[in-house]
């Protein structure tokens, strides 16, 4: 039987950049889908330029200011959603975009393919991830994982933090075809 608990609100509450590395190898149940986490980026508020939240709330932030282990989904390009956890310290935002997760089948390689595959949209937001077993993240992976830090995708600011934590491509090859 699989593990469908979700991840507590105190997973959530700790530092973003601790945060998007746990994440990693952990579970994402959306409906009826199920898949491993492969990548996922930290955004750190006040002094993270690149983050949504760097200039204070908005009513497209709030969320990212509100408790740990909520979802924060919003459109990019006027086409693509992504997928935000709230992490830290309510009051403080922070959040994680999760980049890929792989599912039995395929591996999906991007927050928007990764929502548009699921059917994720903005209806998604502000969902408490910590109570909704069908909409949630569980313990998924026990196995060790290895994983790269790289700088994040698609930004102009803040460029030099590697908070880019992708699983290495030798799990991910062995885990499609295993």
């Amino acid at each position: 039987m699989q593990n469908t608990i979700p991840l507590s609100a105190e997973f959530y509450a700790q530092p973003v950049v601790e945060v998007a590395q746990a994440l990693l190898g952990k579970k994402l149940i959306f409906g009826e889908q199920a898949g491993i986490i492969t990548e996922t980026e930290a955004y750190r508020g006040a002094d993270d330029p690149a983050s949504h939240a760097f200039r204070g709330k908005t009513k497209r932030t709030s969320i990212m200011f509100g408790p740990p282990g909520f979802s924060y989904v919003y459109l990019i390009y006027g086409m693509y959603y992504c997928l935000n956890i709230v992490t830290g310290v309510e009051g403080q935002a922070s959040g994680v975009l999760l980049r890929g997760l792989l599912l039995p089948t395929v591996h999906l390689d991007g927050p928007g393919k990764l929502c548009k595959y699921l059917g994720i949209t903005k209806e998604h937001n502000a969902y408490n991830l910590t109570q909704d077993t069908k909409f949630c993240v569980t313990a998924g992976s026990q196995l060790s994982l290895r994983y790269q830090s790289t700088p994040r995708i698609g930004i102009k600011k803040a460029t030099d933090k590697l908070w880019r934590f992708v699983i290495d491509k030798e799990y991910l090859d062995f885990s499609l075809h295993a």
